[in-house]
């Protein structure tokens, strides 16, 4: 679908798969001795004289192409834009990793931490640091690699990713931010992002200090149910912000984006759709009213995809929405437990889902707490599942990685686990201290993981099929909740302690 055109400061990504990359993933590959295109078009396409050359595929239309499952988000801004990257959550940066030990290369804030108080239903209690899911936004504008991210002291930072010195001012919130921020990834000069004061911002970042434009009140749809924070990181495909909420609704914002006549970043954004997150079946399955939305939606082909604290995963069809048609739900199933992990897609439009075991229903002992469906398979879309139910609170809170044939998980109990992602068997499995909430994260075949001791460690998984050997752990004390960003072999993560650190090889 078409996208409003670019700021002219940001730079361009190197990436651009276009209908090359759709032709690999429908395995149509180019024959080895096919020669360089004279004319400087590309490989010629060599086919048997006796049968005609087929025609091009033709470019993908529709809201995300599946050619960019674990690829950048697009080809406009080059960055780490959002959490796990892309819509369908299955991005994690750019290497070279360190294969030996890394070390830090700044810690920010210098002194102090990054402290702020909030109440929940534990009651009011000081927040250090950043949590879950708490991944950074790293992207190139301007000439600098910006790091941004929300944090535990109510405010969002603006650092410079050589020096960790603040480009912009914080920009202050009312309460504590848990989630992710976006990037706008059409070359808009904004960023988005929730917090726990009810509101989810437009934020501009081309003028002197970051500058809201737009928020949205949890409260300005109904009906709601259970409270009114933003964890979720939004996507913005097409003019168009696809968010869920803790008020246990998915909201579809038309942003509306252009420039003043001074060159500023305007948005004019309007509500075109939401609708609760919970039905009546879910209330009377689930038998309480904790049904919010706390995971990123996800989006491939024309199905955004999200699942909520009461275990409902659902699939909504928005191939209309820019001709005026209403989204509809298209897939539903049920965990059993409380889902907040993001829901992971693949290539082919499977589901990989963790599921957290706290209510101990019948159902999840049946389904498991790690599983991958396929919306294709109407009546039981169950492939396979994983067990992690021997305790409570048990099962899964960080968002499943996919490398090459594994779907890696994380456990609050501390294990990690390789699952083959045909089959469902177990490959290997080790233990960390946990809980392990953070989400896993590979680039150059390396797996980054981080435990509740406040150790980050990588691990090779170049061999899928073995057992992955340790490489480093640097040691940067508290638990690590939040999930790192990987850009140019520069490691970004907050931990609980209050501080965020860059990381990389001396």
């Amino acid at each position: 679908m078409p996208t409003p055109s670019p700021a002219p400061h940001l730079t361009s990504a190197p990436l651009r798969l276009g209908v090359l990359a759709l032709v690999v993933v429908l395995g149509i590959t180019a024959c080895d001795s096919g020669d360089a295109d004279p004319g400087g078009q590309g490989p010629v396409w060599s086919t048997p004289s006796s049968t005609p050359a087929s025609p091009a595929p033709e470019a993908f239309t529709g809201w995300s192409d599946p050619a960019r499952v674990g690829q950048p988000y697009g080809d406009t801004v080059a960055g780490l834009l959002t959490f796990r990257g892309n819509p369908t959550r299955t991005y994690y940066g750019t290497g070279p990793i360190p294969r030996e030990k890394p070390t830090r290369q700044w810690t920010f804030p210098r002194t102090g931490g990054l402290c702020g108080t909030s109440t929940d239903e534990k009651g009011t209690r000081v927040w250090c640091g950043t949590g879950w899911t708490g991944q950074p936004a790293v992207f190139e504008r301007d000439g600098r690699t910006w790091v941004v991210f929300g944090a535990y002291d109510h405010k969002i930072h603006f650092l410079d990713a050589e020096t960790g010195e603040q480009i912009l001012p914080d920009f202050p919130t009312g309460d504590i931010i848990k989630g992710s921020v976006t990037v706008d990834p059409d070359g808009f000069p904004l960023i988005y992002s929730g917090s726990r004061d009810n509101h989810y911002r437009i934020i501009a970042i081309d003028r002197g200090r970051p500058t809201e434009l737009w928020k949205l009140s949890a409260r300005a749809v109904s009906p709601t149910m259970w409270n009114d924070d933003f964890d979720g990181a939004g996507l913005v495909l097409d003019d168009h912000l696809f968010l869920g909420g803790e008020n246990s609704q998915f909201h579809i914002v038309k942003l509306n984006r252009r420039y003043g006549p001074d060159g500023t970043v305007t948005v004019r954004p309007r509500l075109v759709f939401h609708t609760p997150g919970w039905d009546a079946r879910l209330l009377r399955d689930v038998g309480d009213r904790m049904v919010s939305i706390e995971n990123s939606v996800a989006i491939h082909r024309d199905t955004v995809y999200f699942a909520n604290s009461g275990g409902l995963v659902q699939g909504w069809d928005i191939a209309g929405l820019t001709q005026g048609r209403t989204p509809k739900r298209v897939f539903r199933y049920w965990t059993g437990d409380d889902t907040d992990a993001s829901v992971v897609i693949d290539e082919a439009g499977a589901l990989y889902v963790g599921s957290e075991y706290e209510r101990g229903t019948a159902r999840s002992r049946r389904v498991g707490q790690m599983m991958k469906l396929d919306p294709s398979r109407d009546g039981d879309p169950l492939v396979w599942k994983v067990d992690d139910h021997g305790r409570r609170p048990a099962g899964v809170w960080g968002t499943p990685a996919l490398h090459r044939d594994l779907a890696i998980f994380d456990t609050q109990g501390g294990e990690v686990l390789g699952i083959d992602r045909e089959t469902g068997e177990v490959r290997w499995r080790f233990r960390l201290p946990g809980p392990t909430w953070q989400s896993p994260v590979v680039v150059d075949d390396v797996l980054l993981i981080g435990d509740c001791a406040g150790r980050l460690h990588a691990y090779d998984v170049a061999d899928t099929r073995a057992r992955p050997r340790r490489l480093w752990t640097v040691t940067l004390g508290g638990c690590i909740e939040s999930t790192p960003a990987v850009w140019r072999g520069r490691i970004y993560v907050g931990t609980r302690a209050g501080a965020f650190h860059a990381i990389a090889a001396p």
